[in-house]
Parts: structure tokens; sequence; C-alpha cells
């Protein structure tokens, strides 16, 4: 784990290698939770001074940082790329130069660790989670290298973990309304692990129009269990949210219902909406325990009918706590101090393991 301590100027200096994904541009115009992240961090370290940052990420990417990238565009935006092939180039090209760097913070879940027995510069990967359980065969087969979770919910029991760095999101495009607007909304992803049907279901049981955004995931779920309840009224989809787009959702919004149907990772939604002073409805499984303070920023609950009871509460919840709530633990600055601890932890196991190194070789 890292040890606590005073941070040394010297960590600033280094030079850090930011590896995002390549399905969308980082940030994304959109959708794309791990390019958030990865804009975040890197837009979050040259805040903080850090003198030598990179980011490699697709060619149209948007950053104070270095930009380096060999994919014109993401592959979710440009149909034509075959995605594995675009993931394997992109790493590839960033593992190559590995030696320009003094740690490469991976971004790209498990592939870059299939590189490590053939570089020398350490890597920390944040595990953003695990989209199947059979990639914890790569995982688990690097125990040797350095891992960060996005929440103590979303943990491997066999992987050395540094530490539990919760995601940051930046509050500048997330504007605090006092007054609340009169509609459920949902927004996110469009799968069954999103729970949108339970959003429908609730919205109905409630007598209250909702809202749905996001891209669509899955079509046959879109087309058959929620399609036919859209009606442009009481229960509307309005497609994918720009930041701006998603400011002017969130006015409109009551309470975000986010009945999540698998252990949610962090949980985006969940602090976003927070940020704007609306309060969350989610089901009580994985990180929303420790994202939503329930009872103060919104309702942790198991089922619909508990949801139904819950929106019937949202008036009993301070807007402003919301907001607070997020600025003492979700902010891009708070996310960004905790990987300096992180960095330094790392830059002194490296140089303990070369003093180790040079006193087995006398």
């Amino acid at each position: 784990m890292v040890q606590k301590g005073k941070i040394s100027n010297g960590v600033k200096s280094k030079r850090i290698a930011i590896l995002a994904p390549v399905a969308w541009r980082t940030p994304p115009r959109a959708y794309g939770a791990w390019e958030t992240i990865a804009s975040n961090i890197t837009e979050g370290l040259i805040a903080h001074g850090f003198k030598n940052v990179t980011l490699f990420a697709t060619k149209e990417s948007i950053t104070k940082a270095k930009l380096i990238g060999w994919v014109e565009k993401g592959y979710e935006v440009d149909k034509t790329q075959i995605p594995k092939v675009s993931e394997c180039l992109h790493i590839s090209k960033v593992m190559q130069r590995a030696d320009e760097f003094d740690l490469i913070h991976n971004n790209f879940d498990y592939l870059p660790l299939t590189y490590l027995p053939f570089i020398k510069t350490p890597m920390l990967t944040t595990i953003h989670g695990f989209s199947d359980p059979d990639i914890l065969r790569v995982y688990r087969d690097h125990k040797d290298t350095y891992y960060v979770s996005i929440s103590d919910a979303d943990r491997d029991k066999e992987l050395p973990y540094l530490a539990t760095v919760y995601n940051g999101i930046d509050l500048s495009n997330l504007t605090f309304r006092e007054t609340p607007g009169d509609k459920l909304v949902h927004y996110g992803r469009i799968h069954p692990d999103k729970g949108t049907h339970l959003a429908i279901e609730v919205a109905k049981k409630c007598g209250k129009d909702l809202i749905i955004a996001g891209i669509i995931q899955d079509q046959d779920y879109f087309d058959n269990f929620l399609k036919p309840h859209i009606n442009d009224s009481s229960i509307q989809y309005i497609g994918p949210v720009n930041p701006v787009q998603r400011d002017a959702l969130l006015k409109e919004a009551y309470t975000v219902l986010h009945l999540n149907t698998i252990p949610e990772r962090f949980g985006l939604v969940l602090a976003e909406s927070m940020a704007a002073g609306v309060p969350v409805i989610a089901m009580d499984l994985g990180s929303c325990r420790e994202v939503i303070a329930d009872g103060r920023t919104g309702f942790l609950v198991n089922n619909v009918d508990e949801a139904v009871e819950a929106v019937g509460k949202i008036d009993r919840i301070e807007r402003k706590n919301c907001r607070r709530h997020v600025e003492e633990h979700f902010t891009i600055d708070r996310m960004v101090s905790d990987y300096e601890k992180v960095y330094e932890e790392i830059f002194r196991r490296e140089a303990q393991k070369k003093i180790s190194h040079n006193k087995a070789q006398k």
C-alpha cells in the first residue's frame, strides 16, 4: 500500500506517459468514461505542476500535455477500423518508446500488461473494471507490477493494489442548481447492466416523466425492452449527450435513477449528478455505497418498489450536500493528489529495487 508522507518535488519532474484508449477522442465529445478519466488525469497533472507529461491517444485528442497518436479517430467513430488492430498498433507504438519515460500510467485495461517482460519502465495500471472474468488471467499473471482500483468494491482479492483512487470529475461544466427540476432522469450507456428498463418501470409507478439519454450499446435491448415504452412525452429518449447537453439535462432532473443490475465499478453518472445538486437513487451494488452518502446525497435501494419509495423522499435531500460531497471526494484535484502519492510510492519502490540489485551484484 502507499506510504503516507509529504510528496517530494522530484516526482513532478519525472517523465510521465498517460496511455488512453482509442475507442473515442480524449476527452470524448459525449460518451467515453475511460477517455474522460485519462484526460482528467493528464490535465490535472499539468495543473499540479508536472513538467513532462505525454498523452498517448487518438490524433484528434485535445490536451495541454504533449500529444502522440497513431490512430486518426476513435474506432467507435470510424467504423472502417477493426478495433483490435487499432488497439494493438496504438499500444505497441507506446511500448516502443517506453525508455523515454520514467512511468507509464496505463488506462487501457489488460493488453499493455503483456508488454511488461519486454520493457524496463515501470507501469501503473488503473483498473477501470473487469469486463470479463477471463481477463483476470492477464492481471494475475503480472502481480509484480502496480495496480490502482477505482473503488474498494471493484477489486480482485489476488491482486496487490497500491491504493484505491476515486475518479475525479471536472466541476467546471456541471452547474450547481439549488432548485430541482421535475423530471426523472436516467443517463449513461443504454445496456441491461445499467437498468434502463427499471427506470421506466419506476417512472410509470411514480407517475412522473422520464428522460433517457446515452449511447445505445445493446440495440436488441433497446428495441425490445425500451422502445415500446418511449412516447416522446412522458418517456423520452434524447440520444447521447455531450457535457453542455448533460448540464442542461440535469437542470430538468428531480432525481437521477441509476438502477444498475450488476455491481457498479465507480459510476461517473453518480458523481456528475450530485455535482449538479441532483440526488441519485441507485441500486446498492458494488461501489454505489462508496459514492453515494445514503440518505444525504441520495438513496441506495434493492428493488423497484424501494426506488419508487425513494422518489417520494427526494425532497428531504439538501441539494447543497450533494455538491459538497463531490467537492470533498470526487474532484480532479483530489484524484491527482492521490495519484501523486501513488507515483511517489512507485518511484520509492523502484529505487529500492535498484539498491537491492546493486548489492546483489557485489
